[in-house]
């Protein structure tokens, strides 16, 4: 059997990169806003329902988008999972609010819709979902605590591009959507994002903060005579280049999914009888869900034997990371947020979390591989 090492993660290649890419080179326009861009954004919108969409250069710099769009201010709190990449937080606070920590649910790594409840003030403006590994949240409670109390719900949808709750597309069930196309991500230009909207007025604004403050969208489509600054903004525009990889990206859409599909399937058939017998949690996705293959994880019983697990797999060649860890204990979210109750599941869930390899192009062999390995191992 081979021994060559097997990555946590590679990008795939799409057919037309390269000659999407040369076809940019050599026009006279290698800014944002081309062809490509209309045509990434339009197959965006297709694959997820959203009536709007607008690529940017993150989900870092969407989420700062959202937070703009909903006036985010220093009277403002935004509850966020204490589980979650830094950007879910940071482009809340970069506006001035209060990030108020909640806690996750075990048997998914979603926010926990009761530690939602219990964290609501006078002041919470928004909540941020993330759907963990492109599985839903328990999205019927946490839209029911927003009607409720007149808050927005901002999905950064990052690993979920292709999932659905209850038949409906994530990333379009809140106020906003975001999404990642890094390269670490199913579908990546190298980076870049998308917002998605589903309001006209909050559209017609995005447009604007999205590029510079300025009505330049609107005098591109020939709508006025002359752009000018309009409102607050910033540059959030990706570059023709990067929407002509993504373009070739959403053409093979239906490819990538498979390919990441086989590889979730086949952990999942191997492992449940080895995990029964060494007290691991595996990923689950409930009957509702539609998952989106971004991640396959496994929960070992303590943080020793995640180690000892991710340390035996390393000799064996294979990369298997663990992950967030959790905002509420970092240095800042210690400084620009606050915990109303302790985030010991998000701290518990860090600790036992292992990611397998996960790419489309992962071989059978190489799957067989990891499964072995995995199996080799007693917790």
């Amino acid at each position: 059997m081979s021994t060559d090492r097997i990555i946590f993660s590679r990008p795939f290649r799409a057919r037309r990169e390269l000659a999407n890419l040369e076809t940019v080179l050599g026009s006279d326009q290698s800014h944002g806003d081309g062809p490509f861009t209309a045509t990434a954004t339009e197959k965006l919108k297709v694959i997820t329902g959203a009536p709007h969409a607008l690529l940017t250069t993150s989900c870092t710099s969407a989420l700062e988008m959202a937070g703009l769009l909903l006036e985010l201010g220093h009277d403002d709190e935004v509850i966020v999972p204490s589980f979650a990449f830094t950007s879910t937080a940071t482009a809340m606070a970069l506006r001035g609010a209060t990030c108020v920590f909640a806690d996750i649910d075990l048997a998914t790594g979603n926010l926990d819709p009761a530690s939602v409840a219990a964290a609501i003030t006078e002041r919470t403006k928004a909540v941020v979902v993330i759907h963990y590994g492109g599985v839903a949240a328990e999205m019927d409670q946490l839209l029911a605590l927003a009607n409720t109390h007149g808050f927005a719900i901002v999905e950064d949808n990052a690993h979920g591009l292709g999932g659905r709750w209850q038949g409906r597309p994530l990333g379009t069930l809140g106020s906003l959507g975001t999404l990642s196309f890094h390269d670490t991500k199913n579908v990546h230009c190298g980076e870049g994002g998308a917002l998605l909207l589903t309001d006209e007025i909050l559209m017609a604004r995005a447009e604007i903060i999205r590029e510079k403050g300025t009505d330049r969208a609107r005098f591109l489509r020939g709508a006025v005579d002359k752009y000018s600054w309009q409102d607050i903004g910033s540059s959030y525009l990706p570059s023709e280049l990067n929407a002509a990889v993504l373009d070739a990206q959403l053409d093979e859409f239906d490819t990538i999914q498979a390919g990441r599909h086989r590889v979730w399937n086949a952990y999942a058939a191997a492992l449940p009888e080895w995990a029964a017998r060494n007290d691991v949690q595996l990923m689950t996705v409930p009957a509702d869900r539609e998952h989106t293959a971004h991640l396959y994880y496994l929960r070992t019983p303590t943080e020793e034997r995640r180690d000892d697990l991710i340390a035996h797999l390393r000799a064996r060649g294979i990369v298997a990371p663990f992950h967030y860890v959790p905002l509420d204990s970092s240095p800042a979210g210690l400084k620009l947020g606050r915990t109303p109750h302790p985030c010991v599941r998000s701290a518990k869930f860090s600790g036992t979390v292992v990611r397998l390899p996960l790419w489309p192009d992962l071989t059978d062999d190489q799957v067989g591989r990891v499964i072995e390995a995995v199996t080799d191992f007693t917790v």
